[in-house]
């Protein structure tokens, strides 16, 4: 076989050549490659604007993730005026007070508007409500009269008196009891009458509705 010169030229620089040779056309490629990227944009610092832009969106987003809770002062519980329920707690009190009186066999606290009885207890061989209505009209008129007289004072108490019993009224004019009464019914023979008016009004001074 016969072998030509530039297959001997070959092996002998061949490789060589084709490194040398190989080695421009790289930086060729790479020279290409630098001019024909563009140049990354440069990132300025974010403006004070647009930080506070950012902190205000963490914000929403940190509000939006806390769990819910609900303050004592957001619901709070129901308040009920005076006007409308008495405390209940407070007339029941005065009740057992005002049955402790030596004598007491009823007694009651009356709306005298309505003539309904907020509290009533005791058992006096009648119907405490009944009474209660029946003497809210008594009060009412008694209060018309002292209207259409000019009498300018207040009621005290109103004292009836029958053949086995007395029926104390007393007619609450605080400001935190106005329009109300109390009903008290005595024994005759057991009831210290002067005794009884004067721990009643003392009652009377403590209601609060």
């Amino acid at each position: 076989m016969r072998v030509s010169s530039r297959s001997q030229w070959w092996r002998r620089n061949g490789s060589d050549a084709d490194a040398a040779s190989s080695a421009p056309a790289a930086d060729d490629a790479s020279e290409r490659l630098a001019v024909d990227l563009p140049k990354a944009t440069a990132v300025s610092p974010p403006t004070a604007d647009e930080q506070d832009l950012d902190q205000f969106v963490k914000w929403i987003h940190a509000d939006a993730s806390a769990p819910t809770t609900t303050p004592e002062s957001a619901h709070p519980e129901t308040i009920l005026t005076t006007e409308e329920y008495p405390n209940m707690s407070s007339l029941d009190d005065a009740l057992q007070q005002l049955l402790a009186i030596e004598g007491a066999t009823g007694a009651a606290i009356v709306d005298y508007a309505s003539g309904m009885a907020l509290a009533q207890g005791g058992n006096p061989s009648f119907d405490l409500g009944i009474a209660a209505a029946g003497n809210s009209n008594v009060v009412r008129a008694k209060l018309v009269t002292m209207r259409d007289l000019g009498v300018t004072d207040e009621i005290d108490d109103i004292l009836i008196t029958l053949t086995s019993q007395y029926h104390l009224i007393n007619v609450l004019n605080t400001k935190n009891a106005n329009g109300l009464f109390i009903y008290l019914v005595l024994t005759k023979t057991s009831a210290n009458l002067a005794l009884a008016r004067h721990k009643l009004k003392a009652i009377a001074a403590q209601i609060e509705v």
